[in-house]
């Protein structure tokens, strides 16, 4: 559409033009006919937002009538979607509706005007008069499908039972209703059948199933990506103005290149543009089958996500003495538990800092994904760098060491409901000696000065900073 044109859809149910087992054209043309004029006066009725709106749509008076329910029609007249006669159907559908319309439309030209534009439009030379621009549009139809009970746009059936996500993410098992009907009519229907199906997503190999109608209720991840293109094509070439809405899909371990070759084939076949979906692509899809609703959960359990950080927090902030200088370590919780951790050194910068904003971040996420508190103080209680501090509560080996160390306090004093000498019930160190022992002596980088956030090495048998001079010894 051009800039500021405006969408004016409709759609027609295909599924309700099958009497016997073939198609009612007369029906099927009244209906167009109709469509087209409530089309067309819905342009004179309606209230524009901006004028330049109301100019372009009026001067060309576009229309869009579509179709839906497309797959129903076909399991109503046994044709399998993915087959030549399918596509044949669906070209001369679409042809006789485009023709139809427009010459509805030029009916309606000759009585009430052309659209003012059409002297300059590539009609002039083949109409007498034309009152809209275009009149055929296939859109998704995605919410008026379900508000009519049919199949949307040109697409083959998601499934044939599903899984619908609402709201509050509550999931409903649905069961088409013409499957359904053929199903007890030829005493194969059960509840344990349809469970079974919404579980595995495709009947194809369900022998219980008669095989004529396991071909004919192929659903979209039963037919191949060039089926789906070739009758978006079916449909684009044979009788739409605009653009045909069209879902490929995809199974969940399609690649780029299968996707590569769905994009080089709509445009070998002109067909305007094409969507793809692989399946379980997304945290939450509208539409699932059960079997892509428990892929889903395993990929969850692979992939932990943390929870979202509420805006307050409440906790407490302990300073513990290391060998780098004074840490202070800040300890969050919510309703959960424990939520977030933040560690800064007294007057350190440069490396120091980073890493313990680096540390304190994964720390965070770990708690907010779920990983036990006792796991976390397991993997930082321990750690030695060569700068060890003695304080009254024993040795504090490292500054990991020391957050390990805060988050044991303060899950001990949040335990004795804030009680009193919680420092001093802490788990007790390694030996003072066999600290000393493997403290290193070399010449290496020992971590942060206290005064300036420099490095600090060992230099005649003590630390000193190497920027700003502190020593340790004087």
């Amino acid at each position: 559409m051009l800039p500021y044109e405006a969408c004016n859809l409709g759609s027609i149910n295909l599924s309700m033009f099958v009497k016997d087992g073939l198609i009612d054209w007369e029906d099927l043309g009244q209906v167009v006919d109709t469509a087209v004029d409530f089309l067309d006066n819905v342009i004179d009725m309606n209230r524009y937002p901006l004028p330049q709106i109301e100019e372009l749509v009026k001067g060309n008076r576009k229309i869009g009538l579509g179709v839906m329910g497309f797959s129903d029609l076909l399991f109503l007249m046994g044709i399998p979607y993915n087959s030549e006669e399918a596509l044949d159907i669906g070209a001369k559908i679409m042809s006789f509706i485009d023709e139809r319309s427009k010459e509805r439309s030029q009916a309606i030209a000759l009585e009430r005007g052309s659209f003012p534009n059409f002297k300059k439009s590539i009609y002039k030379k083949k109409y007498k008069a034309l009152r809209n621009a275009t009149t055929t549009t296939i859109a998704p139809t995605g919410s008026i499908s379900i508000i009519t009970g049919c199949s949307s746009g040109v697409e083959p059936l998601f499934a044939l039972s599903f899984v619908r996500t609402i709201l509050d993410e509550q999931k409903l098992i649905e069961v088409h209703p013409i499957f359904k009907e053929i199903a007890l009519s030829e005493g194969f229907y059960s509840d344990e059948l349809m469970e079974k199906i919404a579980e595995e997503g495709t009947i194809h190999h369900m022998e219980e199933i008669p095989e004529h109608w396991r071909k004919v209720f192929v659903t979209a991840h039963d037919i191949s990506p060039e089926w789906h293109i070739r009758m978006q094509a079916a449909f684009q070439q044979n009788g739409v103005d605009n653009a045909v809405s069209k879902t490929v899909n995809f199974p969940n371990e399609a690649t780029r290149m299968d996707i590569a070759e769905v994009f080089k084939l709509a445009y070998q076949l002109g067909c305007k543009g094409v969507t793809v979906y692989r399946d379980g692509s997304r945290q939450m899809q509208v539409l699932s089958t059960g079997k892509t609703d428990s892929k889903a959960k395993e990929e969850d359990k692979a992939n932990i996500s943390p929870r979202t950080r509420p805006s307050v927090t409440y906790g407490r902030t302990e300073k513990i003495k290391t060998g780098c200088g004074s840490l202070y370590v800040t300890i969050n919780e919510d309703e959960n538990g424990l939520c977030e951790l933040f560690a800064r050194l007294g007057k350190s910068g440069g490396c120091a800092s980073s890493q313990m904003d680096a540390t304190s971040r994964l720390i965070s996420l770990a708690m907010r994904a779920g990983v036990s508190t006792a796991a976390i103080i397991k993997h930082l209680r321990g750690i030695r760098c060569p700068s060890p501090a003695w304080t009254d509560s024993g040795v504090v080996l490292s500054c990991p060491d020391a957050i390990g160390l805060a988050i044991e306090r303060y899950v001990k004093w949040r335990n004795n409901g804030n009680g009193e000498n919680a420092s001093d019930q802490v788990s007790a160190n390694l030996p003072m000696a066999e600290v000393v022992n493997e403290t290193a002596t070399g010449e290496s980088s020992m971590g942060a000065c206290p005064e300036c956030g420099g490095h600090m090495k060992h230099e005649d048998g003590c630390m000193t900073c190497i920027a700003c001079g502190f020593s340790r010894c004087g």
